[in-house]
C-alpha cells in the first residue's frame, strides 16, 4: 500500500482514520476512492486509510466490512490494515477522523497547529447529521450495523466530496 507522500506533489492527499483500520476507515477509503475515480480525478486525489492502533496491522478488513462493501458494489478484498504514522502529516492535505476519539489522538500527534487543522471529523462535512460527530464503531455489533455504518459513510463521503470537488477540478497551475 502506498504511503501518503508516494504520489505526485500536485495530488490532494486524504487519509481516513479509525481505530484498527479494519471497519470504518476502509469503508470510507473505498467509497471516497470510488467517487474520485468516477469523477475522473484519480490523478488529482489520493485516498488512503489507517488506524490509530496497531492491533490489526497487515490484516484484511473485517469480513463484515468486505461483505457490506460487496453488497453495495465495492471491492474491499485487497485492503490491508496499517497504523497511522504522525510523520505522514506533512504529506497529507486532509486527515478524516471517524469519531472524536480518533480526532483527539490525531490532533495530539499532529505536532503543529497547521497539521492539527488538517484533522476533521467525517460527519462535519454532512449537514444531514446535525449534532452528531461520531460514526459508530460496528466491530462489536452485527452485520446490520455494518450496513448501517456503510450507509452513513457513503452519505457523508459524498458530502465531503461535493465540498472538495470544485478545488480538484481547478488547473494545478495557473494558466498564463
Amino acid at each position: 500500500m502506498a504511503e501518503p507522500g508516494d504520489h505526485d506533489d500536485e495530488a490532494f492527499r486524504i487519509c481516513v482514520v479509525c481505530t484498527g483500520n479494519i471497519c470504518r476507515s476502509p469503508m470510507a477509503e473505498i467509497v471516497l476512492r470510488d467517487l474520485v475515480e468516477k469523477a475522473g480525478l484519480r490523478d488529482r486525489v489520493v485516498v488512503t486509510s489507517a488506524g490509530t492502533g496497531e492491533w490489526h496491522v497487515g490484516e484484511h478488513a473485517d469480513p463484515r466490512t468486505v461483505e457490506a462493501l460487496r453488497v453495495q458494489g465495492f471491492d474491499g478484498s485487497q485492503h490491508r490494515a496499517r497504523q497511522f504514522d504522525p510523520d505522514w502529516f506533512d504529506a497529507l492535505d486532509l486527515v478524516v477522523a471517524l469519531d472524536r476519539s480518533h480526532e483527539r489522538v490525531l490532533k495530539s500527534w499532529a505536532g503543529t497547529e497547521e497539521n492539527r487543522q488538517k484533522v476533521r471529523l467525517l460527519l462535519s462535512f454532512d449537514a444531514d447529521y446535525p449534532g452528531r460527530s461520531d460514526v459508530p464503531d460496528p466491530y462489536y455489533s452485527d452485520t446490520a450495523m455494518f450496513d448501517q455504518v456503510l450507509g452513513m459513510i457513503e452519505h457523508s463521503s459524498r458530502a465531503l466530496f461535493r465540498q472538495l470537488e470544485p478545488a480538484f477540478r481547478r488547473p494545478p497551475h495557473p494558466v498564463l
